[in-house]
C-alpha cells in the first residue's frame, strides 16, 4: 500500500510538473506567432484560440496536483519555530490533530468540488471562450488533486499517529 500510495503522490507531482511545461510551451509558441504576426512577411493575425483560457485550466489542474507531492516531501511552510518549542508529547498531538484537521478542511473542499464538477457536468457547463471546452474537464483535474491531497494528509495522520512522532520532520531533513 506504500508503494501505490507514494506512486500517486509522486505521479500526480509528474503530471502537474508536465502541465506547467505545457504552459510554457503553449505562451512560447503563442509569443512566436505574434512576432511572426508583427515582422513577418504575411498581413495575416496569427493565434491559438483560447490559449489564454488553456493556460488558465492547465495552471489551476497543476496547482492542485501538486499540492499532495508538495505536502508529502516536505515541502509546504509550516511553523516549525512553535512546533520545535514544545514538549515531544505535546508536538505530537498538536501534528496529529493538525494533520487531521487538514484532512477534514481538503476533503469539505474535496465534496463541494465534486458537487460543482458534477453540476457542470450534468447541465453541460461550456467555458466561454472561442474554444468551448466542457467545464468538468478542468474541475476534474482540480477536483483529482484535492482527492489525493485528502488521501495524504490522512495518510500522514495515520503515519504521524503509528510512529509515536512527526514523521513529516523526517521526511523534511531526508
Amino acid at each position: 500500500m506504500r508503494k501505490l500510495l507514494d506512486g500517486v503522490y509522486t505521479g500526480s507531482g509528474l503530471l502537474s510538473a508536465g502541465l506547467i511545461a505545457a504552459i510554457c510551451l503553449l505562451v512560447t509558441a503563442q509569443v512566436v506567432l505574434n512576432l511572426v504576426t508583427k515582422y513577418g512577411p504575411f498581413d495575416v493575425n496569427l493565434t491559438i484560440p483560447s490559449y489564454a483560457d488553456f493556460a488558465g485550466y492547465m495552471l489551476a489542474a497543476s496547482s492542485f496536483l501538486a499540492l499532495a507531492y508538495t505536502l508529502t516531501r516536505g515541502g509546504h511552510i509550516r511553523v516549525t519555530m512553535v512546533l520545535n518549542a514544545m514538549p515531544a508529547r505535546l508536538r505530537l498531538v498538536s501534528e496529529s490533530l493538525c494533520l487531521a484537521l487538514g484532512a477534514a478542511i481538503a476533503g469539505f473542499a474535496s465534496y463541494y468540488m465534486y458537487l460543482l464538477t458534477h453540476e457542470s457536468y450534468e447541465f453541460g457547463d461550456m467555458s466561454s471562450g472561442i474554444v468551448a471546452i466542457p467545464l468538468y474537464i478542468p474541475q476534474s483535474a482540480v477536483l483529482a488533486g484535492l482527492v489525493i491531497l485528502t488521501v495524504a494528509l490522512v495518510d500522514l495522520t495515520l503515519q504521524t499517529v503509528r510512529a509515536g512522532r512527526p514523521v513529516l520532520v523526517q521526511i523534511n531533513t531526508e
